[in-house]
């Protein structure tokens, strides 16, 4: 028979995180799932891991001839799913409780019209003392996003892929020349495909871990893999996307993060091409000011506010 679910996941050497998430997936009420394991790993300690499920769970393993690296290896995972649906897991995320999985799966049932859903979830924080943090959407955040898939801007609302259950549509993968806007951009490019219409579960299915060993982690603040990484994606969604005010308040917040002064630092992290005259005007607007005044939140906002307003009529 036919999986209903693909749980797909993209493994890379943590095996005591892989383990966990295992054993999660083994405790779901729901039953009518595939688990799709890629191996990233140098090594065969994932592989003699997975072996000991096979008489437990429905698992199809998979070891790379080659290191995919992300995100490449997520969309590895989904070729070789054969499910109608794919909820993607990390290997360091697992699932709440035991109906986690029931829940998902009760929203198609409810919705067979949609094809995007994502829950509340549970952030784990194993840098403190694993610290526990639900996040959820608020309505007025749930209705802005319905409203424009670019409200992602703002704050990625929906969290990362673990978070999700999605159709499978083989027109839409994960984009590989990203690791630090790789999720949102999909999130993006899917939604305006199924016209904004998802579903989200405000229960917490999911726990989110957080810790050192992750590709954000070494992705954070670092300009050689932001810059390039949000330009290419200005560039590709078209430079009137800047626009929307949350857009542009996006890149007003990374050039001051970064301390992005010149155009030559933007050519010295890595992206070649012309910026587009208001980033250009936004860098130089920036650089008139001291850092801490541009670090002070009510006064950032004004000054972007301002820029926003002297050239919105430009941004075509």
């Amino acid at each position: 028979m036919t999986p209903f679910i693909s749980i797909c996941i993209p493994a890379y050497k943590r095996v005591h995180y892989l383990q966990r998430l295992l054993d999660s997936i083994g405790f779901q009420s729901y039953k009518n799932f595939e688990v799709v394991i890629t191996d990233d790993s140098p090594d065969d300690q994932v592989e003699k891991l997975v072996h000991s499920y096979l008489q437990t769970l429905p698992v199809k393993y998979f070891r790379n001839e080659k290191s995919l690296g992300t995100p490449e290896n997520w969309n590895e995972a989904i070729r070789q799913s054969s499910g109608d649906w794919i909820k993607i897991m990390h290997d360091d995320d697992w699932f709440a409780d035991k109906n986690s999985l029931q829940k998902f799966a009760d929203a198609i049932a409810a919705n067979e019209d949609k094809s995007f859903f994502f829950s509340a979830y549970v952030i784990i924080h194993e840098q403190e003392n694993n610290r526990k943090e639900i996040i959820r959407l608020s309505r007025t955040d749930e209705n802005k996003l319905k409203g424009s898939s670019l409200y992602l801007f703002r704050k990625n609302y929906i969290g990362n892929p673990s978070c999700t259950l999605f159709r499978k549509d083989p027109a839409i993968v994960f984009d590989n020349r990203f690791q630090w806007v790789v999720d949102f951009e999909f999130y993006i490019r899917f939604l305006n495909k199924y016209k904004n219409d998802f579903v989200y579960i405000n229960d917490t299915l999911v726990n989110i871990s957080v810790n050192q060993s992750q590709v954000t982690k070494s992705a954070f603040r670092s300009g050689n893999i932001e810059i390039p990484e949000n330009h290419i994606l200005i560039n590709e969604m078209g430079f009137g996307k800047l626009q929307y005010i949350y857009v542009y308040d996006y890149f007003w917040r990374l050039y001051r993060n970064l301390r992005i002064k010149s155009i030559a630092q933007i050519k010295e992290f890595g992206y070649p091409d012309e910026l587009h005259p208001a980033l250009n005007s936004m860098i130089n607007w920036q650089k008139a000011f001291p850092q801490n005044v541009l670090t002070f939140g009510p006064v950032s906002k004004i000054l972007m506010a301002l820029h926003y307003l002297t050239h919105v009529s430009k941004l075509k």
